[in-house]
C-alpha cells in the first residue's frame, strides 16, 4: 500500500455527512419517475435551454438509474429539490465514474451546496469501488474553475475545443463550448483534504513576485492582452487570466467574451496540449501552469 493513497472509506463518509449537514441539505438517489421529472425541471430552471434541447431527460435518468449509475438530488429541509448531480460509469469496469451534469437551483446558492452533491458523489462512487471522477466544465467561468480545482482538488487533464458543439442555452449562449476536463483522484490526499474543508489555494501574487510570467491578462476594456516574453520551454511557472464573469460578457459584449474564448483556447489549451500541467488556481482569476514546452 502506497502511503499516497487513501483506502479508508469512514473519512469520505463522513466528509459526505458534514458536507450536507453544512448546507443544510439531505442528499439521496432518486429513483422514482416524478423525482427525476423534478431533477429536469431544477435544470431547466438553472440552464434555461431552448425547447428541445434540455441537458438531459428523465427517461435517460430513469435508464441510467436502473443501470446502477449515479443519479442524486440535494433537498433542504422543507423538502424543496435544490440540487442533482448525475454521473455514469465508464471504463475499465466501472472504475471510473463521468459526472455529466449537476447544478444547484437559486434557492439553493450560497451553501455550499453544490459541494455537498460532489462530496456525497466521491463517498459514493469510492462504495462502489470506483477510484476517478471526470466531469468538464468551461475554463473561463471562473467560479466554477476555483470550485473544481481547488475546492475540490481536481486536476485539470485536457483542453477540449468546443467539445459539445454550439449550446443553446442562457450560460453558453450559443458560442463555442470550450471545455476542461477534470480528474478527480478519489484517493489522492489532495482530494481528501479539500473535501474535509482543507483546500490549496494558489496565490499569483506570491508567483508573479518569485518569477512567473504572465501570459494573459484582463485590459482596461475587459478584453484578453497577451503579454510579450518568453516562449519555448516552460522553464518557469505561466499565469493565465480570465475574466471577471464571462457569462455577463457574453449578453453585454458578445465580442469580448468570444475574444476569451479564442485567447484562453490559444494559451492555456497549447500549453497543456504541449504538455504543461495546470497546478493551481487563484480565486481572482489565474490559472497557475508549469511544465511541458511550447
Amino acid at each position: 500500500m502506497t502511503p499516497d493513497i487513501i483506502t479508508d472509506l469512514f473519512p469520505a463518509e463522513e466528509a459526505a455527512r458534514r458536507a450536507a449537514d453544512a448546507a443544510r441539505v439531505s442528499i439521496r438517489e432518486l429513483d422514482s419517475i416524478e423525482d427525476l421529472e423534478a431533477a429536469v425541471a431544477l435544470f431547466d430552471e438553472i440552464w434555461h435551454p431552448e425547447p428541445g434541447t434540455q441537458p438531459i431527460s428523465a427517461e435517460l435518468m430513469r435508464a441510467l438509474r436502473k443501470a446502477g449509475n449515479y443519479i442524486t438530488g440535494a433537498y433542504d429541509g422543507g423538502g424543496q429539490l435544490v440540487g442533482a448531480c448525475v454521473g455514469f460509469f465508464g471504463p475499465p469496469s466501472h472504475a471510473s465514474l463521468h459526472s455529466h451534469i449537476a447544478g444547484v437551483s437559486a434557492a439553493g446558492l450560497g451553501r455550499s451546496v453544490g459541494f455537498a452533491l460532489k462530496v456525497h458523489q466521491r463517498a459514493w462512487a469510492l462504495q462502489h469501488d470506483a477510484t476517478e471522477i471526470a466531469w468538464t466544465y468551461d475554463p473561463l467561468i471562473r467560479r466554477n474553475a476555483y470550485f473544481n480545482l481547488v475546492k475540490l482538488g481536481a486536476r485539470a487533464a485536457e483542453y477540449l475545443p468546443n467539445f459539445y458543439g454550439g449550446m443553446q442555452d442562457q450560460i453558453n449562449g450559443g458560442g463555442d463550448t470550450d471545455r476542461v476536463l477534470v480528474s478527480w483522484d478519489l484517493r489522492a490526499p489532495r482530494v481528501a483534504a479539500a473535501c474535509a474543508g482543507k483546500p490549496s489555494p494558489a496565490s499569483a501574487q506570491a508567483l508573479i513576485a518569485a518569477g512567473a510570467h504572465v501570459a494573459v491578462t484582463v485590459a482596461a476594456d475587459g478584453y484578453p492582452a497577451l503579454s510579450a516574453g518568453r516562449s519555448g520551454s516552460l522553464a518557469t511557472t505561466v499565469l493565465v487570466a480570465i475574466p471577471p464573469d464571462v457569462e455577463r460578457l457574453r449578453a453585454s459584449d458578445p465580442g469580448a467574451a468570444a475574444a476569451w474564448r479564442s485567447t484562453v483556447r490559444d494559451t492555456l489549451g497549447e500549453l497543456m496540449a504541449a504538455g504543461g500541467r495546470v497546478t493551481g488556481f487563484d480565486r481572482a482569476g489565474w490559472y497557475v501552469i508549469e511544465g511541458g514546452s511550447r
